[in-house]
């Protein structure tokens, strides 16, 4: 039997315009017998508006006349296409052109350098590689490990922005409430915001050039005194 959308609101129509009994109702829309005895009584679904099945492509007046004539009868759902639309789809795995398949080793070793609080698991879904290979570019024993290095995978076209914050944001808030459950302090410079470190001078250092000395005959001339009778004495 094909799965019924609304199931209440079609109980509650079938029961307000149909002969049918409680056991056909249940059994079409997957209700327990009581939960279709207690729409009749108006204790069940008292704010639901019916949904016509037959309006909705779900039942044929044909199969609602067979039921109604056989109390033993058992309506047949159609596969409705409106259910089909809102089905869940399994997500197909991420695909990675050819061309961009040999930079996924690049984007990994960004994430191990950058974002160690990203878990594997979250880096293959996002680039869709494999854990071995993961672990490969972690401990440098991948076959092309001399020539890999870390590049932003938004720069490759790997991923969006918007995909590889929400991975980043995700990882961080799970790294958080771990460090709070376990009562350690968060030390994680990746899940800091940056800040701009100002050298620091000694007033030492900075004394020469606050200074301002001046200048003695001494400094210029030396500590000597010039005899200038002597002098005349030696051009004579």
């Amino acid at each position: 039997m094909a799965d019924i959308l609304m199931p209440k609101a079609t109980a509650v129509w079938l029961v307000d315009n149909t002969s049918l009994s409680f056991e056909q109702i249940a059994d079409f829309c997957g209700l327990h017998f009581l939960e279709v005895k207690g729409i009749a009584d108006g204790e069940v679904a008292r704010d639901i508006r019916g949904a016509d099945p037959i309006a909705n492509g779900q039942l044929t007046r044909e199969e609602l006349d067979k039921a109604e004539a056989n109390s033993n009868y058992r309506m047949k759902a159609l596969v409705s296409r409106h259910a089909e639309l809102l089905k869940p789809t399994k997500k197909a795995p991420r695909y990675t052109p050819v061309s961009r398949r040999q930079d996924r080793p690049d984007a990994i070793a960004w994430f191990v350098k950058h974002h160690p609080e990203v878990t594997d698991a979250q880096i293959s879904k996002l680039l869709g590689t494999t854990k071995s290979t993961i672990e490969q570019v972690r401990s440098r024993s991948h076959w092309n490990a001399a020539n890999i290095k870390p590049v932003d995978p938004v720069t490759l076209g790997l991923v969006s922005q918007i995909e590889l914050d929400a991975v980043v944001r995700k990882a961080a808030e799970a790294k958080r409430k771990q460090a709070e459950k376990l009562g350690i302090p968060l030390d994680d410079p990746s899940l800091k915001p940056a800040q701009t470190v100002q050298p620091e001078f000694d007033e030492e250092d900075e004394e020469p050039f606050g200074k301002k000395t001046e200048l003695t005959a001494e400094d210029v001339f030396g500590g000597g005194t010039f005899n200038r009778g002597n002098d005349d004495e030696d051009e004579e």
